[in-house]
């Protein structure tokens, strides 16, 4: 049986035809259809030759033969498409231009790390609080004070140096020239108010004469009865703790304290070398063999050893504790001024040592907060750099080695406290 449309046989196949061709003129283009691009052409009209005097191939309509619309992209090249065009691979598109990725959307980008940074810092800030709060001692409890006064305006913090020696080893003891006494006593004091005409620190001597007044123990609970004599300001807290002592300064000021801030011989050194050292200049050198100083004139750095010795020095002065306490405010100013540099502020490396070597050596009472702590510190640092009063409290005279007040000058600077005015009394 013969499946050849009618008039063919096998006699008109070339002898090529399905054995493959070795040569270089490809196999007539009758072995795939070639069908033509656009309408087919009309009734009785013979389509124009194709390329190399190729017949025109059958086509079918409608049943009746191949359409010409139909392209098979054959002759053209086009059966797996050109580069760039329809189906075909990566490549230039219709203008010869290779496709370009969607340009980044920027204001999205800095959208999302804006909203990322300002995550990140909500979430340090708030981590640096819990850790900063849970390091506070709040072991005063100001309520066990008896008979206050009235409460002023502005903020009345005091602030206590001791020479506690809690959690030193003997090396360290030695080091820091602090000796072995038992219990604890006040190595300076002073007073810090804080209001909306700027702040005032006022130092207090440790061998101030004061009288000690009746008391509701700290511990005991119960009541002691005040005599009417008079000791020296530091024997108050080492009679019973930051409690008696804050009741003797009321009751020998008639000055209200709202929070009390207290540190130790250890951690005050370790403040300083957290922040590594403070630049001091003196004026002239001096030597104590009590305290441990030996300095000389001029521009020095020192260390927490070196600035311990330096505030508990009164033995090389004539004026003694008053002369230590203008050298604590000196030495006060230049370590917040430290504290408070880029250098420390803006290194983690630096900022969080020094925080914790602060906050883990601070005695504090019950009420204070990290913001009053914050508060405390910008007006020390303040006032010590120049913006705001620092003195020491108004002397008259001495009695049996106790240094007495002017009560006059010491009444016209607690009532200029209490009503938070520009204070206008000179101390000494």
């Amino acid at each position: 049986m013969n499946d050849w449309p009618d008039g063919w046989s096998d006699d008109n196949r070339s002898n090529r035809y399905g054995r493959g061709s070795a040569g270089a003129q490809p196999e007539s283009a009758r072995v795939m259809r070639q069908v033509r691009r656009g309408p087919a052409p009309a009734p009785g009209q013979d389509a124009p030759p194709y390329g190399g005097g190729v017949p025109r191939q059958p086509s079918y309509v409608d049943g009746q033969g191949y359409d010409d619309g139909y392209d098979s992209g054959y002759n053209t090249g086009h059966v797996y498409g050109t580069p760039g065009g329809p189906g075909g691979p990566q490549g230039p598109g219709d203008d010869g231009a290779y496709p370009r990725r969607p340009a980044p959307n920027w204001r999205r980008r800095i959208k999302w790390t804006a909203i990322t940074l300002v995550t990140a810092l909500v979430v340090v800030s708030v981590g640096t609080y819990f850790w900063a709060d849970s390091k506070l001692h709040r072991d005063v409890d100001l309520s066990k004070v008896i008979d206050r006064p009235e409460t002023g305006e502005g903020t009345n913090y005091l602030i206590v140096g001791s020479d506690s020696r809690a959690g030193m080893s003997a090396e360290e003891k030695k080091k820091l020239h602090t000796g072995s006494a038992e219990g604890k006593r006040t190595d300076s004091m002073m007073i810090l108010h804080t209001g909306s005409n700027g702040s005032t620190l006022v130092s207090l001597p440790r061998d101030s004469d004061v009288e000690i007044p009746t008391f509701k123990g700290s511990e005991s609970g119960k009541t002691y009865q005040g005599t009417g004599k008079h000791l020296k300001l530091n024997a108050a807290y080492a009679m019973d703790g930051p409690e008696l002592l804050v009741r003797t300064i009321e009751a020998n000021t008639g000055l209200h304290i709202d929070h009390y801030v207290e540190i130790g011989f250890g951690g005050f050194a370790s403040i300083v070398d957290a922040v590594g050292g403070v630049e001091m200049t003196l004026d002239k050198g001096f030597k104590d063999k009590y305290s441990g100083a030996d300095f000389k004139a001029g521009k020095q750095t020192l260390n927490g050893e070196q600035a311990l010795a330096f505030v508990r020095t009164r033995h090389a002065f004539a004026a003694s504790d008053l002369e230590r306490t203008k050298n604590q405010q000196k030495f006060l100013a230049a370590l917040a001024h430290q504290v408070a540099t880029p250098s420390t502020v803006l290194n983690p490396f630096k900022l969080y040592p020094t925080m914790g070597a602060g906050l883990d050596s601070l005695v504090v009472d019950k009420d204070m907060s990290l913001w009053d702590l914050a508060d405390m510190f910008w007006a020390m640092k303040g006032v010590t750099g120049g913006d705001g009063k620092s003195m020491n409290m108004p002397i008259s005279g001495s009695s049996g080695g106790n240094l007495v007040w002017d009560k006059a000058k010491v009444k016209q600077l607690v009532d200029e406290l209490k009503n938070d005015e520009q204070v206008t009394v000179s101390g000494n």
